[in-house]
């Protein structure tokens, strides 16, 4: 994200678009701000669909892969007013901006700022998003313990591991194993 200029009049907004079509607006609003004047007369400055890095499992192997903060929203810098508005409004697959009524709510500061520092803490650091819960019943799919059913305890996301509970000779016993040598129920 590169923002060369600011003005005291401009603010963040976010658009409604049609799902799966956010980089595609992302681009068409990208193209209305390089055919802007440079300087005091441009009035759309940045446009943003915030993303964040996560760790998924497929076929048994760690990926990472971009998700989508907000599916189906993009953030827009801009002065609002009736040209800019009409610009946006009619750039194919937006459906609308958001806010109450037919007044474009813009983002409060503090949200903004949330949004801009998970955007860029991720480039730095993936998070790992491991798909059981407390309670969970699950079965070990690898390791001493393959084919024993037991319940997840604790969750340690930081480590990529799972405390389980598995029944060993008739005793509950609680094993510490790593996520993808599971599977849920």
């Amino acid at each position: 994200m590169v923002m060369t200029e600011t003005r005291a009049d401009t603010r963040w907004y976010a658009i409604q678009t049609y799902s799966g079509h956010e980089n595609k607006v992302q681009k068409l609003i990208q193209r209305r701000i390089e055919e802007q004047p440079t300087g005091e007369g441009r009035e759309i400055l940045d446009v943003l669909v915030p993303t964040q890095e996560v760790v998924e499992i497929r076929n048994g192997k760690r990926v990472t892969v971009t998700k989508r903060l907000y599916p189906g929203y993009v953030l827009v810098h801009m002065v609002l007013n009736d040209r800019t508005q009409h610009v946006i409004n009619n750039i194919q697959g937006v459906i609308k901006f958001v806010g109450s009524g037919r007044a474009p709510q813009p983002l409060r500061e503090d949200e903004i700022n949330k949004i801009l520092g998970v955007e860029v803490e991720t480039e730095d650091e993936a998070h790992e998003e491991i798909p059981f819960h407390i309670d969970q019943v699950v079965e070990v799919t690898k390791g001493p313990f393959t084919d024993f059913s037991g319940t997840v305890q604790e969750v340690y996301p930081d480590k990529g591991k799972v405390k389980v509970e598995v029944s060993l000779f008739g005793r509950p016993t609680s094993v510490e194993l790593d996520y993808t040598d599971l599977k849920g129920y």
